[in-house]
């Protein structure tokens, strides 16, 4: 293993499980924006190995100024109410990682997305995990978890969904779903295809790709 691989496969292991399968669908040299692009480590890894022209939109101050420190090309903004600006057909890929939940209006930034990009890549924590389920049912009040570590009252998640949720909402919007996984507490990705109902019990997070 030669020097770039093994920088490589350490970055691998610094970024998250579902950030890497992200990574994995996204052909070398595309256009990509990433909503919502936190501290900029997806984006970091795509422009370094993937050779990506990358760009970024984050609300927070904290994740752009880390974005600019790390030299990405990171705007403030808000999905909700930025992504209407952008052109048609503008990237390759239009990513929106861990967010979704968090949006006033995701079926119209999911909207926006496929109009910006020629394909679209959304994960999310799957409110229907069997884990949330049981704690739900047997303690009675919203879970907590690692995906989603907040109290009901203080949450920035405000639209939680489980699986079956979004492929649904995919049918009903157009979208053809061209790619999609599912992963459980041990970050283990399975495809989902026709199996949905295992998915939506098993899958703690999903990862789907998606094409108009």
């Amino acid at each position: 293993m030669n020097a770039a691989d093994r920088e490589r496969h350490s970055a691998e292991r610094a970024i998250r499980v579902d950030l890497q399968l992200i990574a994995d669908m996204i052909e070398p040299s595309s256009r990509v924006l990433d909503v919502g692009c936190g501290d900029g480590a997806l984006l970091e890894y795509l422009t370094t190995f993937k050779h990506v022209d990358g760009r970024g939109i984050e609300l927070s101050t904290t994740g752009v100024n880390a974005c600019i420190s790390r030299g990405l090309s990171v705007i403030q903004g808000d999905a909700d109410a930025d992504l209407k600006n952008y052109p048609d057909a503008a990237f390759d890929y239009v990513i929106l990682s861990h967010t979704l939940q968090a949006m006033v209006a995701p079926h119209e930034v999911l909207g926006h997305m496929m109009r910006i990009g020629r394909r679209a890549i959304v994960s999310f924590p799957n409110f229907a995990f069997w884990r949330v389920r049981l704690d739900f049912l047997l303690g009675g009040r919203m879970p907590e978890s690692d995906l989603m570590p907040y109290h009901w009252y203080d949450t920035p998640n405000i639209h939680l969904c489980s699986i079956k949720d979004f492929v649904a909402l995919c049918g009903k919007m157009g979208f053809r779903v061209e790619r999609s996984l599912s992963l459980d507490s041990t970050g283990r990705a399975r495809r989902i295809g026709a199996g949905i109902f295992t998915a939506n019990l098993l899958g703690e997070q999903a990862v789907f790709l998606l094409t108009k």
